[in-house]
């Protein structure tokens, strides 16, 4: 039964999830979203093919973008400290039509990063052992097989992982606190190995010989889109406050973190990739990225074992951003503000998991693999335009965020759990707060840009050339569509914020 906690009804909401993660679980809960191995895998390939070595570059100044939104959504974390975590700051901070959009924005890009995540298994299982290569010969993701293999052992996971999300939460923060802390070990032995065995110095990072870019600027302009889709979900650990112990208190520290550690490690990574490379000029690390380089410069028995630590990280990088997207429709659906609400905020009493939302994310995001068979160009669409609808929503956030700053009606004051004072930036929210949202801005337009040379280097496939576009006005229309259909329907009231200025830290 959930433990007894009213922290919620200051929001008007029932303690129905169990609460049960500690301080370690809500940390791995953004970590394994973000999941540095996963990702870095996953789209390191596609960084150097368009940047080269100085594609490293792009990984810092992400970073920090990135710490920027971190710190504004862990103060948000600690004043309200609910599922949906992006519905309901948003929904709070302006209005609740603004913030419906956000969460729907947030959960449509959540179902697709669950998609893009379980492609990552066909960078590293084929790698490994052929016989995973199920569909053709060809493992490259670029290759008509290995797209269509990657929809098949992404479907695979889906099933695995959907069912981790129905059985108990217990289960789910086990497997999570394993997995992360397998692939924070496994990638600090990556880290070591590749920088043992470096060929060349870190001099190497200000070169851009093999891009494909035109330019410096362009270069780490589409080289970004490695570093901009792994630092993703550090929000997750606010996602799952209702199911943390002391949220207020643990919930904007393990935010920070989370992304931090992800942050250093994952350029550590890449650092290490581009040093103990066998060759910069061979076309590999263009296609087969740092499963290449790991079979090759550690030899094929250490290598594989490293790619096994990978294939766990991905397993349980898509279990946690699936558990993300099931709490987002979950706080929606509890609030009324999606089809078949009732259905969906419905919270098994004993397992303390609502099973319908796992059930849809994994549905949906299985449809969204079969894009593959239609073409290897699919795999690059899904991903970016994952990253464009959660960096949207973050806008979303900190946009109202920074309106009530400036008008002096958000808070620095209160307490968490502990008695100790509630997690602020200060005299630095605005500054921060304003860089955040500019960052994001940039960033989303980037991402979004329709290059032919990105989206469709083969030609004769527009719709992938436009696919992030499409899909986010797509989205737009559909919830438009529907927000005109349910008529008068109303998100939770805004808690609203004492008026006074923030207090000096």
């Amino acid at each position: 039964m959930p433990t007894t906690d009213h922290s919620l009804a200051e929001f008007g909401y029932r303690q129905e999830l169990h609460r049960s993660l500690g301080r370690y679980a809500s940390f791995a809960a953004g970590f394994s979203f973000i999941s540095v191995l996963t990702t870095v895998f996953q789209f390191f390939a596609f960084g150097y093919a368009f940047g080269g070595p100085v594609f490293f570059w792009a990984w810092p100044a992400v970073l920090l973008g990135q710490l920027l939104v971190a710190a504004c959504f862990a103060e948000l974390a600690a004043r309200y400290p609910i599922s949906g975590a992006i519905y309901q700051w948003s929904s709070r901070l302006s209005n609740p039509t603004f913030g419906w959009f956000a969460g729907w924005i947030m959960v449509i890009g959540q179902i697709v990063v669950v998609a893009a995540a379980a492609l990552a298994l066909q960078m590293v299982l084929p790698a490994i052992w052929s016989g995973f290569q199920l569909v053709g010969t060809d493992p490259a993701v670029t290759s008509t097989d290995g797209a269509a293999n990657a929809a098949v052992l992404g479907v695979i996971l889906l099933v695995l992982t959907t069912i981790v999300n129905i059985v108990d939460n217990r289960v789910m923060s086990l497997i999570n606190r394993v997995g992360v802390t397998a692939e924070i070990i496994g990638a600090a032995l990556i880290v070591v190995l590749l920088l043992t065995h470096s060929k060349r110095s870190p001099g190497i990072t200000f070169h851009t010989e093999g891009a494909a870019s035109s330019g410096l600027l362009g270069a780490l302009l589409v080289g970004s889109f490695t570093a901009a889709y792994v630092m993703i979900g550090f929000d997750s650990a606010g996602e799952m406050s209702e199911e943390t112990h002391n949220p207020r208190r643990t919930a904007p520290r393990t935010i920070l973190t989370a992304l931090a550690a992800a942050g250093l490690l994952g350029g550590l990574v890449i650092l290490g990739g581009l040093l103990a490379a066998p060759s910069l000029t061979d076309g590999h690390l263009g296609v087969d990225g740092l499963s290449y380089v790991l079979t090759s410069s550690l030899g094929d028995g250490v290598g594989k074992v490293l790619l096994a630590d990978v294939v766990v990280a991905i397993a349980v990088a898509t279990l946690a951003i699936q558990t993300a997207a099931c709490r987002m429709l979950f706080s929606m659906a509890r609030d009324g503000q999606l089809p078949f609400s009732a259905r969906l905020a419905r919270v098994n009493p004993r397992t303390g998991m609502p099973s319908a939302p796992a059930v849809v994310v994994g549905v949906l995001a299985a449809a969204l693999l079969l894009l593959n068979f239609a073409s290897p160009d699919a795999f690059l669409a899904i991903g970016t335009t994952c990253i464009v609808m959660l960096y949207l929503a973050y806008a979303m956030v900190t946009g109202p965020l920074l309106v009530r700053r400036v008008r002096g009606e958000f808070s620095s004051r209160g307490t968490d759990e502990m008695g100790g004072k509630l997690f602020s930036l200060g005299r630095w929210g605005v500054p921060v707060n304003a860089l955040a949202l500019l960052y994001g801005l940039v960033m989303t337009v980037n991402l979004a840009w329709p290059r032919a040379a990105v989206y469709d280097p083969a030609g004769g496939h527009w719709y992938f050339q436009w696919f992030t576009v499409l899909f986010l006005a797509a989205t737009l229309l559909t919830g438009a569509a529907y927000r005109a259909y349910r008529g008068t329907a109303e998100a939770p009231t805004p808690v609203p914020e004492p008026a006074v200025q923030e207090a000096a830290v």
